[in-house]
Protein backbone atom coordinates (compact mmCIF):
# COMPACT_ATOMS: atom_id res chain seq x y z
CA UNK A 1 0.00 0.00 0.00
CA UNK A 2 3.18 2.40 0.33
CA UNK A 3 3.34 2.46 -3.59
CA UNK A 4 -0.38 3.31 -3.64
CA UNK A 5 -0.35 6.15 -0.92
CA UNK A 6 2.72 8.18 -2.43
CA UNK A 7 1.48 7.37 -5.74
CA UNK A 8 -2.13 9.35 -5.24
CA UNK A 9 -0.43 11.66 -3.04
CA UNK A 10 1.11 13.10 -6.32
CA UNK A 11 -1.58 12.70 -8.71
CA UNK A 12 -3.84 14.78 -5.95
CA UNK A 13 -0.74 17.88 -5.65
CA UNK A 14 -0.51 17.17 -9.39
CA UNK A 15 -4.22 18.27 -9.98
CA UNK A 16 -4.67 20.44 -7.77
CA UNK A 17 -1.64 22.65 -9.07
CA UNK A 18 -3.39 22.39 -12.61
CA UNK A 19 -6.85 23.91 -11.14
CA UNK A 20 -4.80 27.69 -10.61
CA UNK A 21 -4.09 27.66 -14.45
CA UNK A 22 -6.57 28.68 -17.38
CA UNK A 23 -8.17 25.63 -18.51
CA UNK A 24 -6.75 25.98 -21.86
CA UNK A 25 -3.47 25.17 -20.45
CA UNK A 26 -4.39 21.60 -18.58
CA UNK A 27 -3.53 19.49 -21.82
CA UNK A 28 -0.06 20.88 -21.86
CA UNK A 29 0.30 19.42 -17.73
CA UNK A 30 -0.31 16.25 -18.86
CA UNK A 31 2.19 13.67 -19.54
CA UNK A 32 3.43 13.33 -22.95
CA UNK A 33 2.36 10.09 -24.56
CA UNK A 34 4.67 7.58 -25.56
CA UNK A 35 6.65 8.05 -28.81
CA UNK A 36 4.54 4.41 -29.58
CA UNK A 37 1.25 5.90 -29.86
CA UNK A 38 1.95 5.56 -33.80
CA UNK A 39 1.00 9.34 -34.86
CA UNK A 40 0.37 7.55 -38.85
CA UNK A 41 -2.32 5.54 -37.30
CA UNK A 42 -4.11 6.77 -33.86
CA UNK A 43 -5.19 4.41 -31.81
CA UNK A 44 -9.15 4.67 -31.18
CA UNK A 45 -10.45 4.74 -27.55
CA UNK A 46 -13.96 3.03 -27.68
CA UNK A 47 -15.95 3.85 -24.49
CA UNK A 48 -18.96 1.39 -23.07
CA UNK A 49 -20.54 2.10 -19.50
CA UNK A 50 -22.94 3.56 -17.37
CA UNK A 51 -23.11 7.45 -15.98
CA UNK A 52 -19.79 7.46 -14.92
CA UNK A 53 -18.45 7.07 -18.30
CA UNK A 54 -21.93 9.09 -20.32
CA UNK A 55 -21.37 12.20 -22.13
CA UNK A 56 -24.23 13.32 -22.96
CA UNK A 57 -26.08 9.37 -24.93
CA UNK A 58 -29.10 9.36 -22.84
CA UNK A 59 -29.58 13.59 -24.22
CA UNK A 60 -30.81 11.59 -27.26
CA UNK A 61 -33.40 8.93 -25.89
CA UNK A 62 -36.91 8.75 -24.72
CA UNK A 63 -36.06 8.31 -20.95
CA UNK A 64 -36.30 11.03 -17.52
CA UNK A 65 -34.67 13.24 -15.87
CA UNK A 66 -33.57 10.48 -13.17
CA UNK A 67 -31.20 9.03 -16.04
CA UNK A 68 -29.92 12.57 -17.24
CA UNK A 69 -27.47 15.32 -16.25
CA UNK A 70 -28.16 17.79 -19.26
CA UNK A 71 -28.89 20.42 -16.76
CA UNK A 72 -27.25 23.07 -14.41
CA UNK A 73 -24.91 22.27 -12.42
CA UNK A 74 -23.67 19.67 -14.35
CA UNK A 75 -20.58 20.53 -15.97
CA UNK A 76 -20.19 24.20 -15.24
CA UNK A 77 -16.84 23.65 -13.58
CA UNK A 78 -15.15 23.19 -16.62
CA UNK A 79 -17.38 23.05 -19.59
CA UNK A 80 -19.44 26.10 -18.16
CA UNK A 81 -22.89 24.20 -19.19
CA UNK A 82 -23.93 21.41 -18.47
CA UNK A 83 -23.13 18.35 -21.66
CA UNK A 84 -24.92 15.02 -20.58
CA UNK A 85 -22.25 14.27 -18.13
CA UNK A 86 -22.65 13.59 -14.39
CA UNK A 87 -20.40 15.91 -12.46
CA UNK A 88 -19.10 18.91 -12.12
CA UNK A 89 -16.25 19.14 -15.29
CA UNK A 90 -14.18 15.83 -17.42
CA UNK A 91 -15.09 12.04 -16.80
CA UNK A 92 -12.48 9.55 -16.77
CA UNK A 93 -12.87 8.47 -20.46
CA UNK A 94 -12.13 12.76 -21.29
CA UNK A 95 -9.16 12.58 -19.48
CA UNK A 96 -7.89 9.21 -21.02
CA UNK A 97 -8.68 10.60 -23.99
CA UNK A 98 -6.38 13.84 -23.13
CA UNK A 99 -3.56 11.75 -22.23
CA UNK A 100 -3.18 9.89 -25.37
CA UNK A 101 -3.62 13.22 -27.25
CA UNK A 102 -7.11 12.41 -28.84
CA UNK A 103 -9.83 14.55 -28.95
CA UNK A 104 -12.94 14.53 -26.30
CA UNK A 105 -15.30 11.33 -27.20
CA UNK A 106 -17.80 11.97 -28.61
CA UNK A 107 -21.57 10.20 -27.58
CA UNK A 108 -22.87 7.88 -30.14
CA UNK A 109 -26.05 9.07 -30.57
CA UNK A 110 -25.21 12.86 -31.34
CA UNK A 111 -22.37 11.63 -33.99
CA UNK A 112 -24.33 8.99 -35.72
CA UNK A 113 -22.33 5.96 -36.82
CA UNK A 114 -20.29 6.56 -39.99
CA UNK A 115 -16.58 7.01 -39.45
CA UNK A 116 -16.57 7.39 -35.46
CA UNK A 117 -14.79 4.46 -34.95
CA UNK A 118 -11.46 5.54 -36.38
CA UNK A 119 -10.51 8.03 -33.78
CA UNK A 120 -13.23 6.44 -31.02
CA UNK A 121 -16.76 6.63 -29.71
CA UNK A 122 -18.67 6.37 -26.84
CA UNK A 123 -21.71 4.42 -26.49
CA UNK A 124 -22.35 4.56 -22.77
CA UNK A 125 -25.71 5.45 -20.85
CA UNK A 126 -26.38 6.79 -17.53
CA UNK A 127 -27.82 4.65 -15.61
CA UNK A 128 -27.24 1.28 -17.68
CA UNK A 129 -26.08 -1.89 -16.10
CA UNK A 130 -24.72 -5.57 -17.03
CA UNK A 131 -28.58 -6.75 -17.11
CA UNK A 132 -30.49 -6.13 -19.54
CA UNK A 133 -33.39 -5.55 -17.34
CA UNK A 134 -31.62 -2.92 -14.82
CA UNK A 135 -33.60 0.11 -15.79
CA UNK A 136 -35.03 -1.17 -18.72
CA UNK A 137 -36.96 1.29 -20.85
CA UNK A 138 -34.93 4.09 -19.32
CA UNK A 139 -31.42 3.45 -20.83
CA UNK A 140 -29.10 2.07 -23.18
CA UNK A 141 -28.01 -1.59 -21.81
CA UNK A 142 -24.75 -3.12 -22.41
CA UNK A 143 -25.92 -5.31 -24.34
CA UNK A 144 -27.53 -2.49 -26.27
CA UNK A 145 -24.55 -0.54 -26.40
CA UNK A 146 -22.77 -3.70 -27.93
CA UNK A 147 -24.90 -3.97 -30.90
CA UNK A 148 -24.35 -0.17 -31.51
CA UNK A 149 -21.03 -0.41 -31.67
CA UNK A 150 -21.49 -3.89 -33.99
CA UNK A 151 -23.26 -1.31 -36.35
CA UNK A 152 -20.80 1.26 -36.21
CA UNK A 153 -18.26 -1.30 -37.26
CA UNK A 154 -20.10 -2.42 -40.06
CA UNK A 155 -20.41 0.93 -41.11
CA UNK A 156 -17.03 1.66 -40.75
CA UNK A 157 -15.95 -1.33 -43.31
CA UNK A 158 -18.32 -0.37 -45.90
CA UNK A 159 -16.54 2.90 -45.83
CA UNK A 160 -12.93 1.95 -45.40
CA UNK A 161 -12.85 -1.32 -46.76
CA UNK A 162 -12.63 -4.75 -44.23
CA UNK A 163 -8.95 -4.77 -44.13
CA UNK A 164 -8.58 -1.31 -42.79
CA UNK A 165 -11.63 -1.29 -40.34
CA UNK A 166 -10.27 -4.48 -39.18
CA UNK A 167 -6.93 -2.76 -38.03
CA UNK A 168 -9.01 0.30 -36.36
CA UNK A 169 -10.94 -2.48 -34.04
CA UNK A 170 -7.87 -4.37 -33.61
CA UNK A 171 -6.02 -1.64 -32.50
CA UNK A 172 -8.22 0.16 -30.12
CA UNK A 173 -8.50 0.74 -26.53
CA UNK A 174 -11.93 -0.39 -25.27
CA UNK A 175 -12.54 1.47 -21.82
CA UNK A 176 -15.42 -0.13 -19.68
CA UNK A 177 -17.12 0.70 -16.36
CA UNK A 178 -20.69 -1.31 -15.56
CA UNK A 179 -22.40 -3.13 -13.19
CA UNK A 180 -22.89 -0.79 -10.12
CA UNK A 181 -26.28 0.39 -11.03
CA UNK A 182 -27.14 -3.44 -11.36
CA UNK A 183 -26.61 -3.40 -7.31
CA UNK A 184 -27.61 0.06 -7.05
CA UNK A 185 -31.09 -0.43 -8.26
CA UNK A 186 -32.28 -3.34 -6.28
CA UNK A 187 -30.62 -1.67 -2.93
CA UNK A 188 -32.49 1.42 -3.24
CA UNK A 189 -35.76 0.90 -4.82
CA UNK A 190 -36.01 -3.07 -4.04
CA UNK A 191 -33.85 -4.14 -1.09
CA UNK A 192 -36.39 -7.24 -0.10
CA UNK A 193 -34.66 -8.78 -3.61
CA UNK A 194 -31.67 -9.93 -2.11
CA UNK A 195 -33.89 -12.41 0.50
CA UNK A 196 -35.12 -14.08 -2.30
CA UNK A 197 -32.09 -14.17 -4.30
CA UNK A 198 -28.70 -15.90 -3.18
CA UNK A 199 -26.17 -12.63 -3.18
CA UNK A 200 -23.76 -15.33 -5.09
CA UNK A 201 -26.05 -16.26 -7.58
CA UNK A 202 -27.17 -12.61 -8.31
CA UNK A 203 -23.51 -11.78 -8.64
CA UNK A 204 -22.71 -14.41 -11.09
CA UNK A 205 -25.53 -13.51 -13.43
CA UNK A 206 -23.75 -9.98 -13.68
CA UNK A 207 -20.51 -11.00 -13.92
CA UNK A 208 -21.65 -14.05 -16.70
CA UNK A 209 -23.09 -10.42 -18.34
CA UNK A 210 -19.99 -8.46 -18.49
CA UNK A 211 -18.14 -11.98 -19.74
CA UNK A 212 -20.51 -12.44 -22.55
CA UNK A 213 -20.25 -8.85 -23.69
CA UNK A 214 -15.97 -8.86 -23.42
CA UNK A 215 -16.19 -12.15 -25.76
CA UNK A 216 -18.51 -10.78 -28.19
CA UNK A 217 -16.23 -7.68 -28.33
CA UNK A 218 -13.04 -9.95 -28.71
CA UNK A 219 -15.20 -11.39 -31.61
CA UNK A 220 -15.79 -8.44 -33.42
CA UNK A 221 -12.81 -7.88 -33.53
CA UNK A 222 -11.29 -5.84 -30.42
CA UNK A 223 -8.11 -6.68 -27.93
CA UNK A 224 -7.42 -4.55 -25.89
CA UNK A 225 -9.59 -3.96 -22.67
CA UNK A 226 -9.64 -1.22 -19.94
CA UNK A 227 -12.00 -2.35 -17.04
CA UNK A 228 -12.72 -1.05 -13.56
CA UNK A 229 -13.82 -2.80 -11.04
CA UNK A 230 -16.70 -1.44 -8.49
CA UNK A 231 -16.50 1.21 -5.89
CA UNK A 232 -16.94 0.98 -2.75
CA UNK A 233 -20.42 1.58 -3.12
CA UNK A 234 -21.93 1.60 0.07
CA UNK A 235 -20.03 4.69 0.90
CA UNK A 236 -21.33 6.82 -1.93
CA UNK A 237 -23.59 9.31 0.01
CA UNK A 238 -26.94 7.92 -1.41
CA UNK A 239 -25.90 5.00 -0.01
CA UNK A 240 -24.89 6.54 3.54
CA UNK A 241 -28.46 8.30 3.28
CA UNK A 242 -30.13 5.21 3.25
CA UNK A 243 -27.73 4.23 6.34
CA UNK A 244 -29.58 6.89 8.31
CA UNK A 245 -33.37 6.01 6.94
CA UNK A 246 -32.41 2.75 8.37
CA UNK A 247 -31.48 4.03 11.27
CA UNK A 248 -27.86 4.26 11.08
CA UNK A 249 -25.36 6.75 11.73
CA UNK A 250 -24.34 7.40 7.90
CA UNK A 251 -22.17 4.61 8.11
CA UNK A 252 -21.11 2.78 4.82
CA UNK A 253 -24.06 0.82 4.00
CA UNK A 254 -22.29 -3.22 4.73
CA UNK A 255 -25.01 -5.11 2.32
CA UNK A 256 -24.02 -2.88 -0.46
CA UNK A 257 -19.98 -3.60 0.23
CA UNK A 258 -20.39 -6.79 0.51
CA UNK A 259 -22.10 -7.15 -2.98
CA UNK A 260 -18.98 -5.44 -4.22
CA UNK A 261 -16.42 -7.43 -2.24
CA UNK A 262 -18.51 -10.46 -4.26
CA UNK A 263 -18.31 -9.34 -7.83
CA UNK A 264 -14.90 -7.24 -7.55
CA UNK A 265 -12.76 -10.84 -6.87
CA UNK A 266 -15.33 -12.85 -9.59
CA UNK A 267 -14.66 -10.02 -12.58
CA UNK A 268 -10.56 -10.05 -11.66
CA UNK A 269 -11.09 -14.13 -11.59
CA UNK A 270 -12.98 -14.34 -15.53
CA UNK A 271 -10.78 -11.76 -17.52
CA UNK A 272 -7.62 -13.94 -16.02
CA UNK A 273 -9.46 -17.09 -17.96
CA UNK A 274 -10.26 -14.87 -20.90
CA UNK A 275 -6.42 -13.73 -21.29
CA UNK A 276 -6.12 -17.43 -21.61
CA UNK A 277 -8.80 -18.33 -23.57
CA UNK A 278 -9.12 -15.45 -26.03
CA UNK A 279 -6.25 -14.64 -28.86
CA UNK A 280 -4.95 -11.79 -28.11
CA UNK A 281 -6.88 -10.74 -25.10
CA UNK A 282 -4.95 -7.98 -22.98
CA UNK A 283 -6.38 -6.04 -20.27
CA UNK A 284 -5.97 -3.39 -18.44
CA UNK A 285 -8.12 -3.46 -14.54
CA UNK A 286 -8.38 -0.50 -12.05
CA UNK A 287 -9.06 -1.15 -8.23
CA UNK A 288 -11.02 1.65 -8.07
CA UNK A 289 -12.54 -0.27 -4.63
CA UNK A 290 -9.09 -0.09 -3.16
CA UNK A 291 -8.29 3.90 -4.64
CA UNK A 292 -11.71 5.49 -3.17
CA UNK A 293 -11.17 3.35 0.12
CA UNK A 294 -7.75 4.52 0.90
CA UNK A 295 -9.06 8.35 -0.18
CA UNK A 296 -12.16 8.21 1.73
CA UNK A 297 -9.71 6.98 5.15
CA UNK A 298 -6.91 9.58 4.26
CA UNK A 299 -9.10 12.84 2.23
CA UNK A 300 -6.44 15.22 3.10
CA UNK A 301 -3.40 12.80 1.77
CA UNK A 302 -4.98 12.90 -1.96
CA UNK A 303 -6.25 16.54 -1.67
CA UNK A 304 -10.02 15.74 -0.72
CA UNK A 305 -11.23 17.77 2.44
CA UNK A 306 -15.00 16.10 2.00
CA UNK A 307 -15.45 12.69 0.99
CA UNK A 308 -18.42 11.50 2.98
CA UNK A 309 -21.14 14.16 1.66
CA UNK A 310 -21.57 15.11 -1.97
CA UNK A 311 -21.11 18.63 -3.23
CA UNK A 312 -24.25 18.77 -4.64
CA UNK A 313 -27.84 17.54 -3.18
CA UNK A 314 -30.00 17.84 -0.68
CA UNK A 315 -30.80 15.66 3.15
CA UNK A 316 -27.62 14.01 5.05
CA UNK A 317 -24.75 13.53 3.27
CA UNK A 318 -26.53 15.53 0.32
CA UNK A 319 -27.77 11.99 -0.47
CA UNK A 320 -30.61 12.86 -2.30
CA UNK A 321 -30.18 12.60 -5.75
CA UNK A 322 -31.73 16.00 -6.43
CA UNK A 323 -28.84 18.01 -7.68
CA UNK A 324 -30.21 20.56 -10.21
CA UNK A 325 -33.67 20.22 -8.76
CA UNK A 326 -35.55 17.99 -11.80
CA UNK A 327 -35.51 14.63 -10.26
CA UNK A 328 -38.44 15.24 -7.96
CA UNK A 329 -36.92 17.68 -5.45
CA UNK A 330 -36.19 21.11 -6.43
CA UNK A 331 -34.20 22.46 -3.62
CA UNK A 332 -30.57 21.17 -3.36
CA UNK A 333 -27.57 22.86 -2.06
CA UNK A 334 -24.37 23.29 -4.05
CA UNK A 335 -21.21 23.40 -2.87
CA UNK A 336 -18.32 26.26 -3.11
CA UNK A 337 -15.30 24.61 -4.10
CA UNK A 338 -16.28 20.82 -6.30
CA UNK A 339 -12.40 20.13 -6.05
CA UNK A 340 -12.53 19.59 -2.34
CA UNK A 341 -14.87 16.93 -2.70
CA UNK A 342 -14.76 13.48 -3.52
CA UNK A 343 -18.38 13.17 -4.96
CA UNK A 344 -19.93 15.99 -7.34
CA UNK A 345 -23.64 14.34 -6.25
CA UNK A 346 -25.08 11.90 -4.66
CA UNK A 347 -23.71 9.20 -6.79
CA UNK A 348 -21.00 10.40 -9.30
CA UNK A 349 -17.69 11.55 -8.67
CA UNK A 350 -16.13 15.05 -8.80
CA UNK A 351 -14.11 16.09 -11.75
CA UNK A 352 -11.01 16.35 -9.15
CA UNK A 353 -11.93 12.28 -8.64
CA UNK A 354 -12.00 10.95 -12.35
CA UNK A 355 -9.10 12.74 -12.91
CA UNK A 356 -7.33 10.73 -9.78
CA UNK A 357 -8.87 7.41 -11.23
CA UNK A 358 -7.99 8.53 -15.01
CA UNK A 359 -4.37 9.32 -13.85
CA UNK A 360 -3.81 5.84 -11.85
CA UNK A 361 -5.90 4.19 -14.88
CA UNK A 362 -3.12 5.64 -17.39
CA UNK A 363 -0.22 5.00 -15.57
CA UNK A 364 -0.22 3.85 -12.33
CA UNK A 365 1.64 1.09 -10.04
CA UNK A 366 1.15 -2.06 -10.58
CA UNK A 367 -1.09 -2.76 -7.50
CA UNK A 368 -3.69 -0.20 -8.83
CA UNK A 369 -3.92 -1.08 -12.43
CA UNK A 370 -2.42 -4.31 -13.69
CA UNK A 371 -1.87 -6.42 -15.73
CA UNK A 372 -1.31 -3.69 -18.24
CA UNK A 373 -2.06 -0.08 -17.58
CA UNK A 374 -4.16 1.86 -20.27
CA UNK A 375 -0.36 3.85 -21.50
CA UNK A 376 0.93 0.74 -22.24
CA UNK A 377 -2.23 -1.09 -24.32
CA UNK A 378 -2.19 2.37 -26.34
CA UNK A 379 1.51 1.45 -27.12
CA UNK A 380 0.94 -2.13 -28.11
Amino acid sequence: MANLHIQLHLVALFFLSSLTLPSNCLPALHPKPPVALHPKSPVALIVFGDSLFDPGNNNYIKTTTTFQANFPPYGETYFKSPTGRFTNGRTIPDFIAEFAKLSLISPYLQTGHHEVLTKGVNFASGGAGALVETNKGSVISLHMQFNNFREANKQLRLKVGKRAARRVVKNAVYLISIGSNDYLNPLINNPSMFKSHAPQDFVAMVVGNITSVLKKIHREGGRKIGILTLGPLGCFPRLRLANVAAGGNGECLEQATALVKLHNPLLSQKLQLLQKQLKGFKYSYFDFFTVYTETIQNPPKYGFKEVKSACCGSGPFRGNFSCGGKRGVKEYELCHNPKDYLFFDAEHPSEAANFLSARLMWGGPSNVTGPYNIRSLFMR
